[in-house]
């Protein structure tokens, strides 16, 4: 008989086992972890760097970075968020450091130090860890008219007095708590990357540029699906966009995958996008200003770029625009300069499908969020049961902030599982 079962070896379990034996001494503990090592995700995020946590120190700036959860996060946040993750590692001697775009990681620029801190407080603490343990199934029985948690792994079974789930985005774990009475909202991919094919980018890779994408609404592409308003307001984002061998790539985009994540997948992820490759104009104004550039300049077009964005993109839109390599500035005509303003502000791009964004794995679904107590991360509907991590429907933009969601919840959890224990204590 366990205190606490914790099923997932990854961060939101890991960062719950070790609030809950720092706060309760001589808790009897357990992690189980179906693969053969723990903290899998954490060693690969980041290009293997780790990126912890963001800079957002404020709760409300924090949860907009979540399209699932911002509402719901914002309470949570308030009790334990990207300072306190800060705190947690610093007073373990992994100091952390903030990059130019408001990412954190270790100064030892390895994920390996979030690992081996990990580790070694388990070990300090007791808290047993087992692999290659597999979950074949979860009931509540009663014993001694206590109700109490039976864990089935393989041809064997643990009970616990408080269950933990920090599993992610796992559909078998899914399907038992369903079972068990839960609503799970169906999962789908976020943060992905676009495949476009289009001769104004194919010979490009590797150019990186700020831009703002839309995503151009339609009403019946691929499945059906009706956009509202609010819907339609979250398909735009602005930031660095990359392009790539295989079509699009950067904030800008990871961005626009993670919150239009159910209506892209309803348009079966063959849609088209609009790009502004110069967000600082629109295209009136900027037509106005490659007019006032035709008064003055004497150069070829393709020779003389006028504005800040790579060369190489400027000579592809250029010639997108029907100018040849040897048009000049007095040459040009007003129509050519209305087809180049178009493509600078507003060029439309087919997408083709998705591609994975790096091993950065991460699902919109999971847990519907009215069923749990974001005071506590205990289940509405199973009491004893608590949630931590990906498990919920709670999934965020790239840049620390899914590992800042484990961190808040897993510290949560524990917190409310101790005060569980200690009201209950047999």
């Amino acid at each position: 008989m366990y205190d606490v079962l914790i099923i997932g070896g990854g961060a939101a379990g890991f960062y719950a086992a070790i609030h809950v034996a720092e706060n309760r001494p001589n808790t009897k503990i357990a992690i189980l972890e179906r693969g053969k090592e723990v903290l899998t995700k954490v060693k690969v995020s980041g290009g293997g760097r780790c990126n912890v946590t963001h800079a957002e120190f404020n709760p409300a700036d924090l949860s907009k970075n979540y399209p699932r959860g911002e509402k719901e996060l914002l309470g949570p946040f308030h009790t334990y968020a990207s300072g306190d993750t800060v705190g947690f590692f610093e007073e373990r001697g992994v100091a952390l450091k903030i990059e130019d775009d408001g990412r954190m990681f270790p100064v030892s620029n390895s994920s390996q130090t979030i690992i081996d801190c990990f580790v070694s407080e388990v070990d300090r603490l007791g808290i047993q860890v087992k692999t290659h343990c597999s979950v074949t199934g979860i009931e509540q029985i009663e014993e001694a008219g206590k109700k109490k948690w039976k864990v089935a792994v393989g041809d064997s079974s643990l009970t616990s007095k408080k269950l933990i789930l920090a599993t992610g985005s796992n559909p078998k774990m899914w399907g038992y708590i369903e079972a068990l009475g839960h609503s799970i909202v169906s999962p789908v991919p976020s943060l992905f990357t676009f495949n476009i094919k289009d001769e104004r980018i194919s010979t490009i890779p590797g150019v990186a540029t700020q831009a703002e994408v839309h995503v151009v609404p339609k009403k019946n592409f691929g499945k059906k699906v009706k956009l509202h308003k609010s819907d339609i307001s979250t398909l735009t984002s602005e930031g660095p966009l990359l392009i790539t061998h295989w079509g699009m790539s950067g904030p800008a985009i990871l961005k626009l995958s993670a919150w239009g994540a159910r209506v892209l997948e309803a348009y079966n992820y063959q849609f088209k996008i609009q790009v502004n490759w110069v967000p600082e104009y629109h295209k009136d104004g900027l037509l106005e200003l490659l007019l006032q550039v035709k008064q003055v300049e004497k150069k070829t077009i393709l020779r003389s770029k006028v504005l800040d964005i790579p060369k190489r993109l400027w000579v592809n839109l250029v010639k997108a625009s029907g100018i040849d390599d040897t048009t000049t500035w007095p040459e040009v005509s007003k129509q050519q300069l209305q087809t180049l303003a178009e493509q600078l502000t507003a060029g439309i791009f087919q997408v083709n499908g998705k591609s994975t964004f790096k091993e950065e794995f991460v699902t919109a679904g999971g847990v519907d969020l009215k069923e749990v107590n974001f005071k506590t991360y205990e289940s509405k509907i199973l009491p004893s049961l608590y949630f931590a991590g990906e498990i919920i429907n709670v999934d965020a933009i790239t840049g620390g902030f899914n590992f800042q969601n484990a961190w808040t919840g897993g510290y949560i959890a524990a917190k409310g599982v101790v005060e569980d224990l200690n009201n209950n204590f047999d």
